[in-house]
């Protein structure tokens, strides 16, 4: 049996916060069953937030009794396969059914593992449950929906869906049957006597004093971000450092966002982008843009050049731009002072006796015995001899490293003698050839975050094993120890975010470019034309967590649909165009009908748009087949409107060329005085004018309109590899697409935003001479803009998004 101190140590070490821990070990039971799991879990395995809790929850099923096989479920959890509470239930209840005879395959089929419930399914379930309940639920109202909630939760078909999607589904559906909530929803107050309405009116008074003091609720106030420390509580191991840190600091908060200028930015970083600016700018304090540039063999201008345009496009401003290499010569000295306290050794193994001495096995997971590097114990004065004897070129790469004397004994691999500084016979961009040697990010980041006074060390979660040995590095030179803190990442599924995968896509010519809008780096969404605004709302509706966030692309696209239905305005726009000839008319007709940007938006003001004898309207708006019932529009035998325009138009002929397609189409315009109303269309459709005077139509050259650019939501796990899984329908570009005459008014007033959006919190002031800001809304198509590629002669239009989500 543990003791109490032993159980405290384990559950520490995997992450357990102190109260949790406390909790945990009260319970002998749960504690020694929550033991013996964290000793059957994979060696290496990383724990997180969402993988401690469901072991504790096995262990609260075991409560201490013997469960055979139990390794199946844990190795189930720590994988991820088993991802909630309902599916490791299911694995306990069969493996305690089957014991030893159980199997894998049949724990995962019998838990649900493999089944996606996506949110649209649990949409179209809980549509279709309102519709059959539509009666009750329209007499009984509000009150009904905890009951619905329930009733949602306990269906078969949905039994492996997160259950946390289900309330905001039903909520928005149910908003949408009722309207909001008006007094017949209200609870009725008993009645009562004065001294109860006394105190229901102070209770009110107290309660509204109290909501006016409250602070706005946003990703910085709450969750993850809302528990961190204040500034000055972080623990030193030398007191005195935090009085010189609140001295330079003010007492403000000081926080970094350090990439390594290797690459280009993709969506995951603008949650870093967007917690560091953001947290430090939400505190009135101070956000450094610092490169961590210690590796120049990667590092090229460009990376440099767009890093910087992809913070200052999400609308952060860094209070100094600053660069590792800065500190270089700082970090040299801390370098020998680390060896002269014997917390250094120059070691010329090779870089696999290196791994072998780490307990490091040959297919890269930890594990295997450690054992000391046979000049750890070598003299300070011969480690510092040879450490110059790096610096002045003596040795080449591979042939000395400075390692850090740490804790072999120490559980964590971040604590097996780390290296410090390698030789690479490279030129720096920002330092020349002054340096042969160069640090890493484990014996930089940490110093140069204590350089800068940096209060808040926020990281994603797969350096938390880091923070023991960024401690232990400050602490042995004696320098201010920042508070490292880690949050769970932003992932998209159904891409590739790898800049080593991403570039295969770039020079096979998969793709256009590191920008392509089908791709997830930060500039090729931008060239999409994603607004800023569109982006920083939807990372802040998902909030903080140290659990990963693993995003469906299709979650993303409605977020930013969302966003930009409220602040673009909206264009007839035809993508494949026949000519409509209107034969009753003469050439000069003209009727202007006045058409709003934005229908019950009035701040988007209205714009004309000439009826003349000629038009176009979309192919798709006109058929042949008279037989169909379901189609409302333009067929031989029925009229259709036209938005805006007083009269309908009815079929008369067609012309086709020598293949049968119709170029071609004679209508009347159905404007003769008759008895009584004029007949109501079953539609109205869209169309763009023939006017010379109004130079309409505007000619589209190329319209691309994108899809995903890969088949599946795990394009890595192709067998053939993720090249193999690329959509070859990800882009479809139009050739004929033609535009009402408005279009130039919208190019030439972009960025096109409502004044109410200007004051809202994620309002981005973009570039007024970038060209993805001309956004617009054409009708039934989509959301565009102008691509990077366009000119005044050429217009290039990239789709944003459709109008609603296509993924079925």
């Amino acid at each position: 049996m543990s003791s109490v101190d032993e159980l405290t140590e384990l559950f520490s070490k995997i992450g357990f916060e102190d109260a949790k821990v406390k909790e945990i070990v009260k319970n002998k039971k749960v504690s020694e069953s929550l033991a013996g799991f964290i000793k059957e879990a994979p060696a290496g395995c990383e724990w997180d937030k969402s993988t401690r809790a469901l072991v504790h929850n096995l262990a609260s099923l075991s409560k201490g009794a013997e469960l055979p096989n139990s390794s199946m479920i844990v190795e189930g959890i720590t994988k991820g396969s088993l991802k909630t509470a309902l599916q490791v239930d299911a694995a306990f209840k069969y493996i305690k059914e089957h014991g030893l005879n159980a199997t894998v395959d049949a724990m995962n089929e019998n838990s649900g593992v493999g089944i996606e419930i996506t949110e649209q399914q649990v949409r179209d379930r809980v549509i279709k449950y309102i519709e059959d309940n539509k009666e009750t639920i329209i007499t009984e109202r509000y009150k009904l929906v905890p009951g619905i909630f329930a009733n949602i939760k306990n269906l078969t078909e949905l039994k492996w869906a997160d259950p946390r999607t289900f309330k905001p589904i039903i909520d928005e559906e149910i908003l949408k049957v009722l309207g909001p909530k008006d007094e017949r929803d209200l609870v009725k107050k008993k009645k009562g006597g004065d001294s109860k309405k006394k105190e229901s009116k102070a209770s009110k008074s107290t309660k509204s004093k109290e909501e006016a003091t409250q602070p706005h609720r946003t990703m910085f106030n709450e969750g993850f971000l809302g528990d961190l420390h204040k500034v000055g509580e972080n623990p030193q191991a030398y007191p005195e450092l935090m009085a010189e840190h609140l001295k330079v600091t003010g007492g403000k908060v000081h926080t970094r966002f350090p990439p390594e200028p290797n690459g280009y930015l993709h969506i995951g970083h603008s949650k870093a982008i967007m917690v560091n600016f953001g947290y430090a700018k939400y505190w009135d304090g101070v956000c450094y843009l610092r490169f961590d540039d210690t590796n120049p063999e990667a590092e090229a201008p460009e990376y440099f050049e767009s890093i910087k345009r992809m913070v200052s496009w999400l609308g952060f401003k860094p209070w100094k731009i600053t660069y590792s290499s800065d500190y270089f010569d700082k970090l040299y000295e801390l370098a020998e002072i680390l060896i002269q306290n014997d917390r250094g050794y120059i070691c010329h193994c090779t870089a696999e006796e290196i791994k072998r001495g780490r307990g490091i096995k040959e297919d890269g997971t930890p594990g295997g015995e450690r054992s000391a590097c046979k000049h750890r114990d070598r003299p300070v004065e011969e480690s510092l001899k040879e450490f110059r004897n790096m610096r002045d070129g003596v040795y080449q790469p591979g042939e000395a490293t400075l390692r850090m004397k740490q804790d072999l004994t120490s559980p964590s691999p971040q604590m097996w003698d780390l290296i410090a500084y390698r030789v690479l016979n490279a030129p720096h961009p920002r330092t020349g050839s002054k340096w042969k040697i160069y640090p890493t990010y484990d014996f930089t980041h940490c110093l140069v975050d204590s350089f800068e006074n940096i209060t808040h060390s926020l990281c994603t979660t797969e350096f938390y094993l880091s923070r023991e040995s960024y401690e232990w590095l400050c602490d042995q030179v004696h320098v201010f120890r920042p508070a490292q803190r880690e949050y769970g990442r932003l992932n998209i599924t159904g891409t590739v975010l790898s800049k080593r995968k991403i570039a295969k896509l770039v020079e096979g010519n998969y793709v256009r470019g590191w920008d392509d809008p089908r791709l997830f780096t930060l500039e090729a969404i931008r060239r999409r034309g994603v607004p800023p605004g569109a982006i920083l709302s939807f990372i802040n509706t998902l909030g903080v967590t140290t659990s990963t966030t693993n995003i469906q692309v299709v979650r993303f696209e409605s977020a930013v649909r969302k966003f930009l239905e409220d602040t673009t305005p909206r264009l007839m726009f035809v993508l494949d165009p026949i000519e409509v000839v209107v034969d009753n008319l003469p050439e000069d007709y003209e009727e202007i009908a006045s058409i709003p940007y934005r229908p019950g938006t009035p701040e988007f003001g209205e714009r004309n748009v000439p009826f003349t004898k000629k038009f176009y309207i979309e192919r798709s708006d006109f058929s042949e087949n008279t037989d169909d019932s379901e189609f409302f529009r333009l067929t031989p035998t029925q009229p259709v409107g036209l938005i805006k325009v007083p009269h309908t138009v009815s079929f008369k002929s067609l012309e086709k060329d020598e293949s049968g397609k119709i170029i071609r189409l004679h209508v009347n315009y159905d404007n003769e005085q008759k008895e009584g109303k004029p007949k109501k269309p079953k539609t109205y459709i869209q169309w763009v004018p023939v006017s010379s005077k109004h130079n309409s139509p505007i000619r589209i050259a190329e319209t691309r309109v994108y899809n995903q650019l890969f088949k599946s939501e795990n394009p890595s796990s192709h067998p053939d590899g993720y090249l193999e899984d690329i959509n070859p329908e990800s882009e479809a570009v139009y050739k004929n697409a033609v535009v009402e005459h408005n279009f130039n008014a919208i190019v030439k007033s972009s960025p096109w935003v409502v004044e109410a959006t200007k004051n809202s919190e994620f309002y981005v002031d973009e570039d007024k001479d970038a060209k993805e800001i001309c956004r617009f809304q054409a009708m039934r198509v989509g959301y565009f803009t102008l691509d990077k590629d366009s000119s005044d002669d050429k217009i290039i239009l990239n789709r944003i998004v459709s109008l609603k989500d296509t993924s079925k």
